[in-house]
């Protein structure tokens, strides 16, 4: 049996990441055979990860070329170049790719910029789907910097709303801007977010006491989606306050589970239309070559960049 090289989980090793070979994959009916030129990296699978056993390929995002196409003739044919997604074990020399998770890349979209769309961009978009028709809407940001929150604030704003972010450290204030933010509330502390309220939508990452003071800000049926729990998984919420603002939701979500109601190759390409045209910026923060993921990733927990990392396979 063939082999190709994979990022997999080796305790043995700082970092707990290592690139061994395993098995060549093997594509299904309706999965297209794509060589990986650019992965990017989301606090989820690196925080998996640290506690998965030996031998776990982590990996979500991908950009790279077809070298086979699906046997049933469905998605991009051989030579065509792609981004997509997959459950897991994205970090690899060659993917096996389900057609409806991947879409073609326009010649000015870069594997980099490609690399860093799918799980991020993917969660952004369907954040704020969640708040229906947002034009002169009051929508806040939390997690703003991460790279969810950047394509949250720059979607958002193409669709209109009065956006509302957070920095946790004032010299990313301007960042937050930039990236679409009418306000931006600096420290850790979201209560003085009120002042800019209340909120038709709130798209909350932190969790605990953020999570708990956003529900507070929201507007009479209002919606907060939640999409992580940064700082902390548990919240105190104040049922009363929710109950007198009336017909408001706490919703959870889950990039899997939304899978079921969504068809990800066309969020996707929405996505790359909107990189090509200018119109979104990929705040790509890091790039090196995917031998550093070890460093990388605990650069990555440890909250030491902004925006998306990208690893290159060269």
């Amino acid at each position: 049996m063939s082999s190709i090289r994979a990022i997999v989980v080796d305790p043995d090793v700082p970092g707990r990441l290592a690139i061994k070979e395993v098995a060549a994959p093997q594509a299904g009916p309706s999965e297209a055979l794509v060589k990986v030129e650019a992965i990017s990296l989301n606090r989820g699978e690196v925080l998996g990860a640290m506690y998965f056993d030996a031998g776990w390929r982590p990996g979500w995002d991908l950009a790279g070329t077809v070298i086979k196409q699906a046997a049933n003739g469905t998605g991009p044919k051989a030579g065509s170049r792609v981004v997509g997604m997959i459950a897991a074990g994205s970090w690899a020399e060659q993917v096996a790719v389900p057609t409806d998770l991947m879409a073609e890349l326009p010649d000015n979209v870069t594997f980099s910029q490609a690399a860093s769309l799918p799980v991020a961009g993917f969660t952004a978009l369907c954040a704020l789907e969640k708040g229906g028709f947002l034009l002169n809407k009051r929508v806040l940001i939390t997690g703003s910097t991460g790279g969810v929150g950047l394509f949250a604030h720059q979607l958002a704003r193409l669709s209109g709303a009065y956006v509302v972010g957070t920095a946790r450290q004032s010299r990313h204030e301007a960042l937050v801007r930039e990236a679409g933010a009418n306000e931006v509330i600096v420290g850790d502390d979201l209560a003085p977010a009120q002042a800019y309220g209340p909120y038709h939508l709130v798209i909350e990452s932190l969790g605990g006491k953020a999570l708990a003071t956003a529900l507070s800000l929201l507007a009479p049926g209002g919606i907060c989606v939640t999409i992580g729990w940064s700082a902390a998984a548990e919240a105190t919420i104040d049922v009363m306050n929710l109950v007198r603002t009336g017909r408001t939701t706490l919703y959870g979500l889950n990039g899997g589970t939304e899978l079921v109601s969504s068809t990800r190759s066309e969020d996707l390409a929405r996505l790359v239309q909107l990189v090509a045209s200018q119109k979104l910026n990929t705040y790509i923060e890091v790039e090196a070559s995917w031998h550093d993921i070890g460093e990388i990733a605990q650069r990555l927990l440890q909250r030491q960049f902004t925006g998306k990392a990208v690893l290159h396979l060269a």
